[in-house]
């Protein structure tokens, strides 16, 4: 019988002669080179796809900033109309804007306070992934229960 000759392993490997020996060594070496270039691969692909959610980001934020502008120029043209439709209703153009700024500031003051507090009831030390990380060796070796109960 006529042997075929044998096509390149992927990875760029030559193929052995016909009574060549595959050498441990040469094959763990192979392999290696192999993993490090797969490693670099995933690397460069993490970092395109890192590079491209970025950039997707800094759009949503632009268009988020113009809106914002927007926004708040809307508001002010809003409470002037509110102002002189207040001012207008009790016959005193001046005392209805402050009126109307007064209220918008007890508004916003009311706002202010109740994200405070939201800050301040909010715990920013991750416990759940502090407790995997401490159960994680007593994992590895099946006993989940010697890191004392919840």
């Amino acid at each position: 019988m006529n042997e075929q000759p044998r096509s390149p392993v992927a990875g760029g490997v030559p193929p052995r002669a016909a009574g060549q020996e595959s050498n441990i060594v040469d094959l763990v070496g192979h392999l290696t080179q192999q993993g490090a270039h797969l490693a670099r691969e995933q690397v460069s692909l993490m970092q395109a796809e890192v590079r491209e959610a970025a950039n997707d980001v800094k759009a949503a934020v632009g268009a988020m900033a113009g809106a914002i502008v927007f926004g708040v120029a809307g508001l002010g043209v809003l409470l002037m109309g509110i102002a002189y439709l207040v001012g207008d209703a009790i016959n005193n153009v001046a005392l209805g804007t402050i009126l109307t700024g007064v209220i918008t500031l007890v508004i916003a003051g009311i706002l202010y306070a109740g994200g405070r507090k939201k800050i301040d009831a909010s715990n920013l030390k991750p416990t759940r992934t502090i407790e995997t990380i401490a159960d994680t060796p007593a994992a590895a070796t099946g006993d989940l229960h010697t890191s004392g109960a919840r």
